[in-house]
């Protein structure tokens, strides 16, 4: 039986040969998909560790130690530490430091005086040179011009400690003094470096002064007579500790320092954000191995429709041959074999070469996307092998089944009619309602695919190629019968071979599984890709986003607009305060005049220039006080002794020095001169606000104030007129009272019977009021401001979206918020925003103006980490289903004609003979597969944009934790035309090439 099974294989060796290929396929794609997966998990890994922070990379011990109190000597750290850090792979950094007070003018701020291991490879010299011996120091440059200290200079520190009390702040000296020598003054090129670790040594200092630390060396810092002392290690992961195969274990590492530290003691502190990479690394497999499984079930399903098609298709063609084993009166057993031996024979070829095939295939993909990375051998991905096996086999004997049943004269019928009794619409319904259930899971857990909504793209679409296979056949069926009456003999013969044969309908759901699988991996590459340019742009908000030190607003201001005066690629940018405790940012206030310039913006909604238009609108002049020493004439009357009123005025720098509240103290009764020196405005201050306040639980206010003037002694000019101070149109109140002209001022009527709450303001009219605000979503009434107090808003434009903010967030005029805000403070997370054309320099002429990087975020950089995340890795397999797809529909579409040819040659040889002309024979030969081609094309790409819509929404497509943007949720039509197109290209070569052998066989 085996040899005459082997002879009727090679009788019909490429019939053989391609259902062998299509198992092979097959067992392939079922291999693939966890094979990608362990590939994933490396790629994964290699890419976050490659595009890491240098704080995702460090591991820092700390501890204070006292050698007064005798606790250990600060360098007998080192026991500890390395007992507690011997992790492989890292390399360790160790420093000291303590505050010490002396060369600056006060006591209110001190210098770092620091030691760390191997500063002067670190460290660019501009004059003298580093400290080689004790007693010898470096300076920064800029203290060094600040304090006028030169190399050579002598120094006298001492050790200190902040002093706690707060009617006295500063620094207490705390040991004996020391003399030492200034050897050189040095520059950092790169603050950031990931030597320097977390200790901000150049962030800004208390004051206007830039971190500028002294450097000496070991023996220098513990000769000084010193008390407490913070000394540290800093690890450095190197590529051996990130090795991917190293990552689990380093996990386990970290948890057992951060084990150990507890138990040497509370005093010992260990600081890493290591953990938050790995667990971004585990985010990034887990979505990985959610998004293969889905573009790869449907891939297994049409691995095993094509295998069910294609053993049909050839037991079909050995119908005549069963029938006459079947009258010669062969056992069951031998007709079984002899009708499946052929099919399972070529099928388990094809498995075992598949399990290779699979594994390879992955193998080249990874080499050519993750070069470097490597693949995780082993023979895990085999174990799907067994399965895809099983259902092959499965899918071959389900195909044989009829024919094996069937009676002799159906057997030798050369006539067979379509499949479409009860048992194919019962398998039909069954998978359409295997299609529901999955496809409704999606939506009834809230967008996750796990579970059995992993298979509901799959079976959605085979569930729809079924449907669309029935419709086509009946269309070509009325198609073939209205040719064939109007005498259109090409086509009524292109048409009833497909019309009339029961494979045909499976063919075509083949087809159109196949373009559904190409057409559902294209429109998930493409969203995916779109959405990381969405996230990278929108969610950075331009090309390269700098977050300074905390900062005052005007100051930022002025530091941006200097350092670039022509407002062409930098723009200042804060957060606006959130709404509500916890809540996240509403927003953001940007200096407008140069948001079409900077920042990237989402089309649709009103554009960057209009929108900038819109925010700032032209205003009358702000009120300036021209001089440092700043001077209120007032007349207050009416006022209760035991209730007073405290006196204060908000003022920002126009020169961008420094925001201030300058208080005057208590108003007294009658006329008086109020009178501060205020460094700040030494260049000229704008007056935000005229602050009347009293003591917490005061109640029952009232009385008059009359405001004559304010001015500037030094120099002698006023701010205002006479009549621009009296006119009540130039002035707001925000409340507990109204503004009326006195004869020789503004009147200020106070009316607080439950107290001035948080004060009573009176600010310049120099801003539009309510103020103009763009919101992208739901328009609000009102928006923060700076000073926590809420801000009348009226909308003049929507755009699309507010850049990092996303939707429902409101879009306001820096400079124009700042001015009705009624406090001092610094802002949180300042930004400077540089378009694409800015200078290399600009971080330095920024770092000249007093602003202090602390984070440095380019859009390429985060469009790079979310290319190397799991979800854009593990689409790269949806590439591969692609073209798996194509290969099996290719693989099926030629042995279903090869199959097709010896009856379709027969029949049109017999017409031939009876005077059939040679054009409609060529257009039967040439356009029956083409045509069926075309049209499952074209159903493919309407199925593959229904299961689409049912599931892709699920998929973690643009990053692991995407901001709240408009992401895109279907595919750019030219990319699904393309990708028909290709689909289509080569399905019609591969049909025309067989219909071009079919034609050469007929006369």
């Amino acid at each position: 039986m085996i040899r005459i099974v082997a002879i009727m294989m090679w009788h019909r060796r490429g019939q053989a040969v391609t259902l062998a290929l299509l198992s092979l396929l097959a067992v392939a794609a079922a291999v693939a998909a966890p094979a990608y997966v362990r590939a994933a998990d490396r790629a994964v890994a290699a890419g976050q560790v490659a595009t890491a922070t240098p704080a995702e990379r460090a591991l820092t011990v700390s501890a204070t130690q006292n050698q007064r109190s005798g606790e250990q000597e600060a360098f007998g750290f080192d026991d500890i530490a390395g007992a507690l850090l011997d992790l492989p792979g890292f390399s360790y950094v160790y420093a000291a430091e303590y505050p010490t007070v002396g060369i600056e003018p006060t006591a209110m701020v001190r210098s770092r005086f620091v030691y760390r291991q191997d500063a002067c490879a670190h460290l660019r010299m501009a004059t003298g040179r580093c400290m080689i011996g004790e007693g010898e120091v470096v300076i920064g440059v800029r203290a060094a011009g600040r304090l006028s200290l030169t190399a050579g200079d002598p120094i006298t520190l001492t050790a200190a400690r902040f002093n706690p009390d707060p009617r006295h702040p500063g620094f207490l000296t705390d040991g004996k003094p020391r003399d030492l020598t200034v050897v050189g003054t040095y520059r950092v090129s790169d603050p950031q470096d990931t030597y320097w670790g977390a200790h901000g040594y150049f962030a800004r200092d208390a004051g206007d002064r830039p971190g500028e630390p002294v450097f000496a060396d070991a023996a220098t810092l513990q000769a000084m007579d010193h008390g407490s002392t913070d000394v540290s290690v800093d690890g450095f992961a190197g590529s051996a500790a990130l090795a991917v195969d190293h990552l689990g274990a380093l996990r386990t590492q970290l948890t057992g320092v951060g084990d150990q530290a507890g138990d040497l003691g509370a005093g010992l502190v260990v600081r890493t954000r290591i953990p938050q990479m790995l667990d971004r690394i585990d985010a990034g497999r887990a979505a990985a191995r959610l998004i293969v499984p889905v573009l790869a079930v449907p891939l297994v399903l049409l691995a095993c429709l094509s295998i069910f098609l294609a053993v049909g298709y050839s037991t079909q063609g050995r119908r005549p041959e069963l029938a006459v084993v079947a009258l010669r009166g062969a056992r069951r057993w031998h007709r079984w074999w002899l009708a499946c031996g052929e099919s399972l024979f070529a099928i388990g070829a094809g498995a075992v070469a598949g399990c290779l095939a699979g594994q390879l295939l992955v193998d080249a993909v990874a080499a050519w996307r993750f070069p470097g990375v490597g693949v995780d051998a082993g023979i895990a991905p085999l174990r799907n092998a067994p399965p895809a096996l099983l259902a092959a086999v499965a899918a071959a004997l389900l195909a044989q089944r009829r024919q094996i049943a069937s009676p002799v004269a159906d057997l030798l019928r050369r006539t067979v009619l379509a499949a479409g009794g009860g048992r194919a619409l019962a398998v039909e319904a069954a998978v359409a309602l295997v299609a529901v259930v999955t496809g409704l899971q999606p939506l009834l857990s809230g967008g996750s695919l796990t579970g059995v909504g992993m298979f509901a793209a799959g079976f959605v679409m085979l569930a729809l190629a079924l449907i669309f296979a029935r419709l086509v056949t009946l269309a070509i069926t009325r198609v073939a019968g209205r040719a064939l009456i109007r005498g259109r003999l090409g086509l009524a013969l292109a048409a009833f071979p497909l019309s009339r044969r029961p494979g045909a309908a499976r063919l075509c759901a083949l087809l159109v599984a196949a373009v559904a699988v190409a057409g559902y991996a294209a429109c998930a590459v493409d969203v995916a890709a779109r959405g990381r340019r969405v996230v990278a742009e929108l969610g950075t908000g331009a090309d390269r986003v700098l977050t300074m030190e905390p900062v005052g607003r005007q100051q930022l201001l002025s530091a941006v607009r200097g350092a670039d005066p022509g407002g062409r690629y930098a723009m200042a940018v804060v957060p606006l305060p959130p709404v509500g405790a916890g809540e996240p940012s509403a927003g953001l206030a940007v200096d407008s005049t140069r948001l079409a310039a900077v920042a990237h913006w989402a089309p649709g909604g009103d554009p960057a220039g209009a929108t900038a238009r819109a925010l700032r609108p032209a205003t009358p002049a702000p009120v300036v006080i021209p001089g440092r020493d700043v001077t209120a004439d007032i007349t207050a009357t009416g006022l209760q002794p035991d209730k007073p009123v405290r006196l204060s005025l908000v003022l920002s720098s126009v020169t961008g020095l420094g925001d201030t509240i300058v208080h005057f103290g208590d108003l007294r009764s009658g006329p008086w001169t109020y009178q501060q020196r205020v460094p700040v405005c030494r260049q000229g201050c704008r007056l935000n606000a005229v602050a009347l306040t009293t003591g917490i639980g005061v109640a029952g206010v009232s009385g008059e104030v009359v405001l004559h003037g304010l001015r500037s002694v030094n120099p002698v000019r006023p701010a205002l007129s006479a009549a621009a101070l009296a006119d009540t149109g130039r002035w707001r109140l925000n409340a507990y009272g109204r503004l009326t002209t006195a004869p020789d001022g503004l009147r200020i009527a106070l009316n607080a019977p439950n107290g001035l709450g948080d004060g009573a303001f009176v600010q310049p009219v120099d801003t539009p009021w309510p103020l103009p605000v763009a919101w992208s979503g739901d328009a609000g009434e009102r928006i923060a401001g700076f000073d926590g107090g809420d801000v009348p808003a009226t909308t003049v434009a929507h755009p699309a979206v507010v850049p990092v903010s996303g939707l429902g967030s409101a879009l306001v005029d820096m400079e124009y918020l700042d001015r009705v805000s009624t406090d001092a403070s610094a802002v949180d997370d300042p930004q400077v925003w540089l378009a694409a054309g800015a200078p290399p320099g600009i971080v330095d002429a920024l770092a000249g103006r007093g602003l202090v990087v602390v984070r440095d975020v380019r859009a390429d950089h985060v469009r790079d980490q979310l290319d190397r995340q799991g979800p854009a890795i593990a689409l790269w397999f949806a590439v591969l289903a692609a073209v798996l797809a194509t290969a099996l529909a290719a693989g099926a579409l030629i042995l279903a004609a090869s199959v097709d040819r010896a009856r379709h040659v027969a029949d049109l040889r017999a017409l031939r003979a009876q005077g059939l002309p040679r054009p409609p024979v060529r257009r039967a030969t040439l356009g029956t597969y083409p045509a069926l081609v075309v049209v499952a094309t074209v159903l493919g790409l309407a199925t593959a944009l229904a299961g689409w819509g049912l599931t892709g929404w699920a998929l973690p497509l643009a990053g692991l934790d995407p901001p709240p943007l408009p992401l895109p949720g279907w595919p750019q039509p030219p990319v699904l035309a393309a990708t028909g197109a290709v689909m289509l290209a080569v399905l019609a070569v591969v049909a025309y090439a067989a219909g071009r052998r079919t034609l050469r066989e007929v006369p």
